[in-house]
């Protein structure tokens, strides 16, 4: 059955690059047109295409005719002209779908062609890079071939003032960074008036190294933070009862969905510790709060691995391309938690104040379309999460890079000593080397290695970054030896020296698996970009981090009946399964929490359309008095309601509870007729005091002074009570993991207790809302009278 299964996909492939075939052909027969015109007259089909459109033309009715003007333009412009493969990219992309393309396949021309035909629509688009250089190389270089077809081009990085981003989100196409779009959709919601907001509605992108952006950066949620002051020393106890935790003993975690929970004796020794009588008790919850982020510190975060110590201050490292994460820190005590582990001082505490997933941001564009050269082994999330399918393209040369089977020794010592030795004997015929690794640990580790070796090399890694694309551009040279983290710059093409070629071109080094197959073929695509000749290969232990964590067991079993020869390499044939089967648990256990997390943030995400919606309406000034009294008229409901349950007889209602809110709420005594009984006649007795209220509302109205304070109001409310409640959510997180140690199935207790948490907020944000705006116009009336 899977045979054929993939047989039918294939044959799909087959038939999609077929049809693209045949527009590529459209295409081609139109490239004598073009070059007979003149710029003037290239430029002048720009404004013809956006008529077609306004007219009502379909976009593919287009296409063939603006690819063909694109390529021309390239030519003139930066004297590059698209490969027919290029132009298959193009269309894939315009589709709204992903590309696979090895390296070197000229990902960065393919995408001049989609983003020049989707910005015809006037909509905008937008171009997602994975760091700031690509950002600025692409709106520099692409960027001049659109200036030269009329279009605008605009740029969005890090530190721009508003009005510089906002002109960059009005061109035609905005070149960036996946992260700053998301953060300015977030201090978007956070403006106090339209003329602050920046961005303009979603319509289309481009995500260069789409699987980096969706996939890789898809755990960490986006996180805009205020600062609030932290019990340096409740941290640092924390630390210490933490630090002498056992894994399963005292606490448990859970390693797919990073869930993390005390044992019973986990509990006693804090309590103990602690000197409190039960660690649950509502007056403990900021103390419990900060031992489990003491535990998450010791268990999650590893030391030059997932961030390094530098200046006496905690720096975070991107386990997905090696960098630091200049200016980010962790939120809700995490991060402090980390400082205390560590001994450097402790900084304040990051109180979220808006937060979103990559997967949550990116689903807000109508239309998505990626490049990279591997995103084939993810494509089942990718169309479940995004609706997109991985279309891989032909190379424009056939590959001819060798990927040797993988060497895996008994002990770490034995390979890197290997790693040293092949290095040396590759270097000592000039070879060049790019040795991959996966933490800055595992870097430096080789590092010491090829010391003793007394080969010289280049070291990229977090500490090193300054140097990145000058060292990754020059480790294609004859004689050079590069030691990497994952960061090898992606989108720097690797150029091989002179007489490279004749040594067999570069030599790719693995040092250890990644825990997707995905990001080690992306290790593996740095050489035999092109065509180029080239040759890669893992060298591995079964002491790796991989197997350490995901496979212990088995290891231990596989070990009692290990072969190795003399140089410690494993001689058993299974051992290689061992290695792919570990590697699938990993992808497995990495989509699945992935998967978790995106289920707990649709929770938030709901609430979160919700409250920005407001927001907008509020900003926009539609219908502020009717949004007023609407809030009035349900906060009255709502204390009348909440005192008079349905399954409690009338006699036991609390009526003193309902005269204490709407006291608060009028201002004024209010009385309520006890001897009613009933809901509805209670709510018609306080028509007379809402009725007067609306009507003071109405004359103040009128009033410029109060109509310009009142969104001003409301949205300060609306913003402190967010805060508060992405707080509240963020301690519900936490509980669902005790829930799950009294196997209660924890998403549907999340998701229920969110949406009743949701409801209560909303209702505080209401009532706190009218009762600022009554009291301020109570002040007001007093001014007047005392004039």
């Amino acid at each position: 059955m899977f045979s054929i299964f993939k047989s039918n996909k294939e044959q799909t492939s087959a038939r999609q690059l077929k049809r693209y075939y045949k527009i590529v052909d459209q295409i081609n027969n139109l490239e004598e047109k073009y070059v007979d015109k003149s710029d003037a007259e290239l430029r002048e089909m720009t404004f013809i295409f956006k008529n077609q459109l306004e007219q009502g033309e379909p976009i593919t009715s287009i296409i063939p005719d603006a690819f063909a003007v694109v390529r021309e333009a390239s030519k003139r412009v930066l004297g590059m002209r698209h490969f027919d493969v290029q132009l298959i990219g193009g269309l894939v992309l315009t589709e709204g779908n992903i590309a696979e393309m090895p390296t070197g396949e000229g990902k960065t021309l393919v995408a001049s062609l989609p983003s020049y035909v989707r910005a015809l629509e006037g909509k905008g688009v937008h171009v997602i890079t994975v760091n700031d250089y690509l950002a600025k190389r692409d709106f520099e270089l692409v960027g001049q071939i659109h200036r030269f077809l009329g279009l605008t081009v605009g740029l969005n990085i890090p530190m721009m003032e508003a009005d510089e981003k906002k002109e960059a989100y009005n061109a035609d196409i905005t070149y960036g960074v996946g992260t700053e779009f998301g953060f300015d959709y977030l201090r978007d919601n956070m403006a106090y008036s339209l003329a602050d907001k920046v961005q303009r509605p979603y319509h289309f992108a481009i995500i260069d190294e789409v699987d980096s952006v969706l996939i890789d950066e898809a755990k960490t949620p986006l996180i805009i933070a205020g600062k609030m002051p932290s019990n340096d020393e409740l941290h640092r106890i924390a630390a210490m009862v933490a630090k002498r935790f056992k894994k399963d003993e005292d606490y448990d975690f859970d390693d797919e969905t990073k869930a993390t929970s005390l044992t019973d004796k986990g509990i006693e020794k804090v309590e103990a510790a602690f000197n409190v009588d039960n660690l649950y008790d509502l007056e403990h919850q900021t103390l419990f709060h900060y031992v489990i982020q003491a535990v998450r510190a010791h268990v999650m975060f590893e030391r030059d691995v997932d961030y390094i110590v530098k200046d006496d201050k905690i720096e975070l490292v991107d386990m997905f391309t090696g960098r630091i994460l200049e200016g980010r820190s962790l939120s809700d005590g995490l991060h402090q938690a980390i400082e205390a582990k560590e001994g450097v001082t402790i900084t304040d505490e990051n109180k979220s104040m808006a937060q979103v997933t990559i997967q949550n941001y990116f689903r807000m564009y109508p239309k998505l379309s990626g490049m990279t050269g591997t995103a084939k082994t993810q494509e089942k999330e990718i169309r479940e999460v995004y609706g997109m399918e991985v279309i891989q393209i032909p190379t424009n040369r056939p590959r001819q890079r060798v990927d040797q089977p993988d060497i895996i020794f008994s002990t770490q010592e034995a390979k890197y000593k290997y790693v040293a030795a092949e290095a040396k004997k590759r270097h000592d015929k000039g070879q060049p080397i790019l040795i991959g690794t996966t933490s800055i640990l595992q870097s430096e580790t080789v590092a010491e290695h090829l010391k003793k070796e007394k080969l010289t090399f280049q070291l990229l890694n977090a500490k090193t970054v300054e140097q990145e694309v000058e060292l990754i551009s020059q480790a294609g040279q004859k004689g050079r030896i590069t030691v990497a983290t994952n960061m090898a710059g992606r989108g720097t093409d690797i150029m091989l020296g002179d007489d490279v070629h004749e040594l067999g071109g570069l030599y790719v080094i693995g040092t250890e698996k990644h825990e997707s197959r995905r990001v080690d073929n992306q290790l593996r695509g740095r050489s035999g970009r092109q065509g180029d000749v080239g040759e890669s290969r893992f060298i591995l232990s079964i002491e790796d981090d991989m197997f350490r964590r995901y496979a212990k067991e088995e290891v231990e079993k596989f070990s009692a009946k290990m072969v190795v020869d003399e140089q410690g390499i494993i001689q058993n044939k299974e051992v290689q399964e061992l290695i792919d089967r570990t590697q699938r648990i990993v992808e497995g256990s990495q989509y699945g929490m992935r998967e978790y997390n995106l289920k707990l943030d649709d929770v938030i995400n709901d609430q979160r359309t919700v409250l920005y919606g407001l927001r907008d309406k509020i900003l926009a000034g539609e219908d502020l008095l009717e949004q007023l009294k609407q809030m009035l008229y349900e906060t009255v409901d709502f204390a009348v309601r909440d005192a008079t349950p349905d399954d409690i007889p009338s006699f036991e209602w609390d009526y003193d509870g309902i005269e204490t809110s709407l006291n608060s709420l009028f201002l004024t005594p209010i009385s309520v007729d006890r001897e009613v009984g009933k809901v509805i006649p209670i709510l018609d007795s306080l028509q007379k005091p809402v009725d007067a209220l609306t009507a003071k509302m109405d004359i103040f109205a009128e009033n410029d002074q109060v109509i310009s304070i009142i969104p001003q109001i409301m949205l300060s409310n609306i913003d402190n009570g967010w805060i508060r409640h992405l707080e509240a959510m963020s301690h519900l997180k936490e509980g669902i993991g005790l829930r799950h140690y009294q196997q209660e199935d924890p998403m549907r207790i999340y998701q229920r207790e969110g949406l009743e948490l949701f409801a209560k907020n909303f209702q505080a944000l209401r009532r706190s809302i009218i009762i600022e705006i009554i009291g301020y116009m109570k002040t007001i009336e007093e001014q007047q009278e005392e004039k």
